[in-house]
This record gives structure tokens, C-alpha cells and sequence, in this order.
């Protein structure tokens, strides 16, 4: 079976060449957990302002925590968000590639 030669190499080696790859993976995860959070505020009936009170934080916090371009939120912040959503966190490293 003869190779496509229109099929070049991936997305991921081209950002891994470019030095992004880590970056654009965190944001990403970042980007899921925020949707996730506000997909089950959302379900819950929850406002900003009683997710924050729950979680014993500022609105501000938890602003930080929904924006899907900061990734720097604490895994503290994260897990506090989850348990007021009746979630867990669950984090796993994995070989790197």
C-alpha cells in the first residue's frame, strides 16, 4: 500500500516543533473543566455568586476558574468547584510521547 503523499505530519508534531504543544494541552484541559463546571452550574441553577459562596471564595475566583484562557487556577480551587457540583477531580500522568 503505497503512502498518501498529500498526508503530511500532525497538528501536535508541528505545535511540539514550534515549542506550544504543553502550553495549547493545558489550556485545553483548562478550557473542558470550565465548560464542564458551568455546564453543571448551569444544570444546578447555581449563580456565580452562590458557586462562590459554596465554595467559601470570591467571585473573582471563580471568574478565574470559568475563564478558558487562564490556566492558572489551583488544583485546590478546582477540587473545592467539583465537590460543590457533586463531582471529583481525578488527575493521572501518562506517558509523555
Amino acid at each position: 500500500m503505497k503512502k498518501n503523499p498529500h498526508i503530511g505530519s500532525s497538528l501536535d508534531d508541528l505545535f511540539e516543533e514550534e515549542g506550544m504543544l504543553n502550553d495549547i494541552n493545558i489550556i485545553a484541559v483548562k478550557r473542558v473543566i470550565a465548560w464542564q463546571i458551568q455546564k453543571e452550574m448551569a444544570y444546578k441553577n447555581l449563580s456565580k455568586t452562590e458557586m462562590a459562596q459554596q465554595m467559601q471564595t470570591s467571585r473573582s475566583s471563580l471568574d478565574r476558574l470559568l475563564d478558558p484562557d487562564n490556566p492558572a487556577v489551583t488544583l485546590d480551587t478546582i477540587e473545592r468547584a467539583a465537590r460543590v457540583i457533586g463531582k471529583r477531580v481525578r488527575f493521572e500522568l501518562v506517558d509523555a510521547l
